[in-house]
């Protein structure tokens, strides 16, 4: 029958393994990894999220007007539902993607090693590592390119709410000659009808809710995008680390093979020698 003594020495056994073992699971984690995943998620929700609902307002803004004869405007409204799909396929891609990253920053974190002994890196591991590492540079060149795409609408949601901005404090009582012209940006061809907005219409669209809505929108997605920008460059730096750190564990298994090996074969030729003596004497 055990005593009181040796019954608190069990339990305080019991609670040092638990802690210990919830140290070891802690160091096992990739934080480096998981915040660059959580910040690329962030980043991602971002730019979908509020550019999807803003190109369906500057569609509102642009058919309410600037370009109320449909025809002019059909191959815009075209692009803004294909530039839609493709924020859905982004919105996909980017939440499997970043999930497969931090899997394999679980995998390759010293911790996680420390808890398999037996764990040895293999030149399919290290291209895989490479892999990712070429793949994450390709789609940090293409969200750099994106957050520049970004920034356009950014441009011209601003460009029109300073003119409004100027319109209000302006002395002048003419300010039907103060005009938005959004067919020199391009938008829409220069047969639409009316095309641009002057004076107290300019000052009208200023006010809508879609403008304010979707101007602001814009900004979140372009920071959203920078976000994302940022979370590829450290997974970057991650990956890039990983690999080297594979690289390096794999010359040391090598090294350590090539020891043992030799380690055996000076034993066996320490035995033989041994047994040649013995049989002389």
């Amino acid at each position: 029958m055990e005593t009181p003594s040796q019954e608190n020495q069990d339990q305080k056994q019991d609670k040092r393994g638990c802690f210990e073992c919830c140290i070891k699971c802690l160091g096992g984690v990739p934080y480096a990894s998981l915040v660059a995943t959580i910040l690329c998620f962030s980043g991602v929700a971002l730019f979908c999220g509020c550019g999807h609902v803003a190109l369906t307002g500057t569609v509102t803004i642009l058919e309410s007007h600037f370009s109320k004869v449909t025809s002019d405007h059909a191959m815009l409204t075209d692009v803004i539902q294909l530039m839609q799909y493709v924020i859905y396929g982004i919105a996909s891609f980017f939440f499997l993607y970043g999930i497969i990253l931090l899997a394999e920053g679980f995998y390759t974190t010293s911790a996680v090693k420390e808890l398999h002994s037996e764990f040895k890196t293999t030149i399919c591991g290290r291209c895989i590592s490479g892999m990712f590492v070429f793949l994450t540079y390709i789609l940090g060149v293409a969200w750099l390119g994106v957050f520049g795409f970004s920034a356009v609408p950014v441009f011209l949601f601003y460009n029109m709410w300073s003119t409004c901005a100027t319109m209000r404090s302006s002395t002048i009582n003419d300010t039907e000659s103060i005009c938005v012209d959004v067919r020199q940006y391009g938008i829409i061809p220069w047969n639409a009808t009316p095309g641009k907005a002057c004076g107290s219409v300019l000052g009208d669209i200023c006010n809508t809710s879609e403008f304010y809505l979707s101007y602001h929108l814009y900004i979140v997605a372009c920071a959203g995008a920078g976000a994302t920008v940022i979370a590829l460059i450290h997974f970057l730096m991650i990956l890039s680390a990983n690999w080297a750190y594979l690289k390096d564990a794999s010359q040391m298994h090598a090294y350590q093979d090539i020891k043992m090996k030799e380690e055996r074969e000076l034993q066996d030729i320490t035995s033989r020698s041994k047994d040649c003596l013995n049989s002389y004497t």
